[in-house]
């Protein structure tokens, strides 16, 4: 009977755990400042210091991070 149906093989929790990981952004991470990200911009965060990484998303090599000032002028409002 399954050999009709192709998908029956696939169980709910593989397909939601797949939808999971494609449905993740970096807005949900903790450690990214939602309102730089929204801007196109890494907003990582250094936690021990509270400054973000203003650099453009995916930039190659280490965050640069700014103070809260400077990452202000950039976020999306």
């Amino acid at each position: 009977m399954n050999s009709q149906n192709p998908s029956a093989s696939v169980s709910p929790q593989q397909t939601s755990r797949e939808e999971a990981a494609q449905d993740k952004s970096s807005t949900h991470v903790t450690h990214v400042r939602e309102d730089v990200a929204m801007a196109g911009r890494c907003a990582n965060v250094h936690l021990p210091t509270g400054r973000t990484c203003t650099l453009p998303l995916r930039h190659p090599g280490s965050c640069n991070f700014v103070g809260p000032e400077d990452a202000e002028d950039v976020a999306v409002h």
